[in-house]
């Protein structure tokens, strides 16, 4: 399925979900206990990101001290990112979400994960998608010694 199409179908289908569930819950609770209640995760969110960011950022700091290429630790940066997008989006599904993504546990598994199974490849200091290069796919390593010889 192409991305647009997916983009599309999310971008429709989480407001609606989000509407929804803020209705229910506005219901049994009241307008504005909700509307505090979702407000206070935001807030709540805010100040949880700024203290797993920057604990993220000091072990990347470090693993570039001792000259390891902190891959996991960026994916964990980029998950950062995502949870405190869906913190800030006003609704409940998103919450849940974005509060998965600060718990630390389950954040360095994901990224664990995603680096193992070979999503994100680190090689020297780049980084390459899993998706097949002009080559094919194959890299071919080719041995030999030179010359230099001036004219």
């Amino acid at each position: 399925m192409p991305i647009f199409r997916i983009l599309l179908i999310l971008f429709i289908a989480i407001p609606l979900i989000e509407i929804y569930f803020l209705i229910q819950v506005g219901e049994v609770i009241g307008a504005w206990p909700t509307i505090l209640l979702v407000v206070g995760t935001a807030v709540l969110g805010a100040m949880l990101l700024r203290i797993q960011g920057i604990s993220t950022i000091t072990r990347m700091q470090t693993s570039l001290e001792h000259g390891e290429l902190p891959a996991q630790t960026i994916l964990e940066g980029v998950m950062l990112l995502l949870a405190g997008g869906l913190l800030l989006t006003p609704g409940f599904v998103t919450d849940i979400f974005g509060f998965l993504l600060l718990v630390p546990f389950l954040r360095q598994k994901l990224a664990a994960t995603l680096v193992f199974q070979g999503i994100l490849r680190a090689q020297g200091a780049q980084f390459y998608s899993n998706q097949s290069s002009s080559t094919g796919g194959k890299h071919k390593t080719i041995e030999g010694e030179f010359e230099r010889r001036d004219n």
